[in-house]
């Protein structure tokens, strides 16, 4: 089997020297994987290369791909994911997978980001304090989720009431104020993070809805599972559709 010229071209464009030592290992495995990843794969929908790089590296992320993360950042650095966009993606895992997961990608990041000479560590992108965090971040939730949301922190059973806090101040306060990414941008690698580590439906739902809210609607989700879904599989994959699509009949 020879590679199409789709596949071809992005394999050239995005890994121009880079290509992976299972291509002196398993060239026919390569061949068939490429064909379908970087040809078939790509091809389907109309999603940026910035866009669909960065969804990769945050499914990647979720599923704990640390390999293939290392692999695939210099393609996505060319593609135009900028240092800082990557480092954000890298730091917001850490909300949702927590570091013990996330640690080996620190290592890979910077590893790859030092041979692109990239100057560590990047400049600071923080945009909240320890006496602003907690009001930031639920404001996030509430420009997020909805005006149902106002006053998150503070909702919920008393012996578990601190974790509603944390949500606030940590998850949304620390990380969705930062500099370099979006609400579109956050909730979409979120989305990503929830639906390649599975096994966490409910929080997935929640989240397509979110980004059902602000615009990211169903074909922009449905075509971000499509790219993921090289790297996580078909069964994660069909949850994700399956929690897209209980978001979307609930939004209606």
């Amino acid at each position: 089997m020879a590679l199409s010229a789709s596949a071809k071209e992005n394999l050239s464009r995005l890994f121009p020297g880079d290509l992976s030592p299972l291509w002196d290992s398993d060239p026919e495995f390569m061949e068939l994987f490429t064909n379908f990843a970087l040809g078939e794969v790509v091809d389907q929908g109309s999603l940026d290369e910035q866009t669909r790089m960065m969804a990769v590296l945050a499914a990647l992320l979720g599923c704990q791909g640390v390999s293939e993360y290392r692999e695939q950042l210099p393609a996505a650095l060319r593609a135009g994911v900028t240092p800082a966009q990557a480092k954000e993606v890298l730091y917001q895992a850490v909300a949702y997978l927590g570091l013990g997961r996330v640690r080996p990608f620190f290592d890979a990041a910077n590893q790859v980001l030092q041979e692109q000479g990239v100057s560590l560590p990047l400049a600071p992108g923080s945009t909240t304090t320890a006496e602003t965090r907690l009001t930031a971040g639920n404001q996030a939730q509430v420009d997020i989720f909805g005006e149902g949301m106002r006053g998150f922190q503070d909702s919920g059973p008393e012996e578990s009431r601190h974790i509603n806090r944390w949500l606030a101040d940590n998850c949304f306060g620390d990380y969705y104020t930062r500099k370099g990414l979006d609400y579109r941008q956050w909730e979409m690698i979120t989305f990503c993070f929830l639906a390649a580590q599975g096994g966490c439906e409910p929080q997935l739902v929640s989240h397509a809805g979110a980004n059902l809210k602000i615009g990211n609607d169903k074909a922009f989700l449905i075509q971000i599972i499509s790219q993921c879904l090289p790297y996580i599989g078909y069964p994660r994959s069909l949850n994700a559709l399956r929690c897209v699509n209980e978001a979307a009949q609930a939004a209606q």
